[in-house]
């Protein structure tokens, strides 16, 4: 900014500055001729002292000088007016008027004896070449300053303007307009971090759609299964299909899995929620998280035993206290382990294992299962994916068990990850930070 302004106030001056060094010379040799006319005359003059006061010679002279463009006074050495060439009060009249005038004076000496000065006047005419320069040098800065406010400042403000338009009318794709200005620029730079902004901003929230669709439908389909199977038996139990107590009791007992399982799904689907908007806030404690562990095994035991599973349980002796929340821990832990028993083929293994590190404790859960393929372990934490895609539900829930459980780790500070055992099997390793004061417990 400060370059263009002096660029705006040097310009003109140099521009009349080269102006005027063309014409130097032409106007110094007038100049010159000038005043040795000036010399000539005045020498003239001198010599005449006899005639001053002649009326013949003064009308010669006077003539002479009207011709040559000048005036003359003649004064006494008593300051009288002896000669002069135009009346006092003339619109010719230039003697005595220092301004745009060149003067000569000379005292005239006769036999040692001062007898009178002499001034001769000629006015200066003006230099066309300088006047010439100066309104050369006005237009110049003219189109220049334009110039430069129409490409630094008007046509930004015109693309900002109409970048704001197609901002407005949900076009994200403009271009602006650069510029030397400093604000203007800093103007400029905002418009792009803004469009920037909104891009991510729209690309985000049509992401953000799209998962809520795939949210609904996948909702929809986990729970109208189960409940058209739900339907299906109470319609045969009240048509009579039904006959013997055995039946009976056997439609009832797949009324309640299925009811058990829409349980399932519903408080699955409530949890995500309140983790999903910030609505369950932890209830810090201290506690053993080595009694959370067992109790989450121990809770489980009776599905690891359905399918003859061997689960082992390794822990450090004494007590290990942090600081959280032990009942969404235990929930994390709970979801962890059930997805390893539902992907874990009869008489297989689950290690569930605690170790306490420098900064952390770690939880790890291995199981001698297929493992996760490629795919899997891109999205095993997002929320509603199930590596079946038929979504049957025999090979698990909603989907949001992984998902539940990774946030609750991430919001005690920690995180959970999903990896593959070299000799085949899955593992997911869960730590929290041990940042507990002991004078908590």
């Amino acid at each position: 900014m400060i370059i263009w302004v002096l660029t705006i106030v040097v310009f003109p001056w140099v521009v009349y500055i080269f102006i005027s060094l063309i014409g130097t010379h032409s106007w110094t040799t007038q100049g010159n001729i000038r005043q040795k006319s000036l010399t000539q005359t005045m020498e003239t003059i001198a010599r005449n002292e006899p005639h001053w006061t002649t009326p013949h010679w003064q009308r010669h002279i006077a003539e002479q000088l009207t011709h040559q463009g000048m005036e003359v006074e003649i004064r006494s050495p008593a300051h009288r007016v002896i000669f002069e060439s135009v009346e006092q009060g003339s619109s010719h009249h230039w003697v005595g008027n220092p301004h745009w005038m060149s003067t000569q004076r000379m005292m005239v000496m006769e036999n040692g004896k001062w007898v009178g000065t002499v001034q001769i006047s000629q006015p200066i005419k003006a230099d066309p070449i300088a006047a010439f320069g100066a309104i050369l040098a006005c237009i110049l800065a003219i189109v220049f300053v334009s110039f430069q406010i129409g490409r630094n400042v008007i046509r930004p403000l015109e693309s900002m303007n109409r970048a704001a338009l197609q901002i407005a009318e949900g076009d994200l794709d403009f271009e602006l307009a650069s510029s030397n200005t400093v604000e203007i620029r800093q103007v400029r730079n905002a418009f792009h971090l803004m469009g920037s902004g909104l891009r991510n901003a729209f690309a985000k929230q049509q992401k953000l759609e799209e998962e809520r669709r795939f949210f609904i439908g996948a909702i929809a389909h986990d729970l109208r299964t189960p409940l058209f199977s739900l339907r299906g038996y109470l319609d045969g139990m009240e048509q009579g299909i039904a006959s013997s107590s055995e039946k009976i009791a056997h439609y009832v007992h797949v009324c309640q899995d299925k009811a058990t399982h829409m349980e399932r799904l519903v408080s699955d689907l409530f949890a995500f929620t309140r983790l999903e908007y910030m609505e369950q806030t932890l209830q810090r404690e201290s506690f053993d998280v080595s009694a959370v562990v067992n109790t989450t095994v121990a809770s489980m035991a009776h599905k690891a035993e359905e399918k003859a599973i061997d689960l082992e349980t390794k822990l450090p002796t004494g007590d290990l206290f942090i600081s959280g929340d032990p009942h969404l821990l235990e929930r994390a832990l709970t979801n962890v382990l059930d997805n390893a028993i539902r992907h874990t083929p009869n008489e297989g293994k689950i290690k569930v294992e605690l170790l306490k590190e420098s900064d952390r404790v770690v939880v790890t859960i291995s199981d001698t299962g297929s493992g996760f393929s490629p795919e899997d372990l891109t999205h095993v934490f997002e929320p509603m994916y199930r590596g079946d895609k038929s979504r049957n539900l025999s090979t698990g829930g909603a989907g949001l068990g992984l998902t539940i459980a990774r946030r609750i780790f991430r919001s005690h500070g920690g995180e959970l990850l999903a990896e593959n055992l070299p000799n085949g099997g899955a593992i997911l390793i869960g730590w929290i930070p041990t940042n507990l004061n002991r004078n908590e417990h």
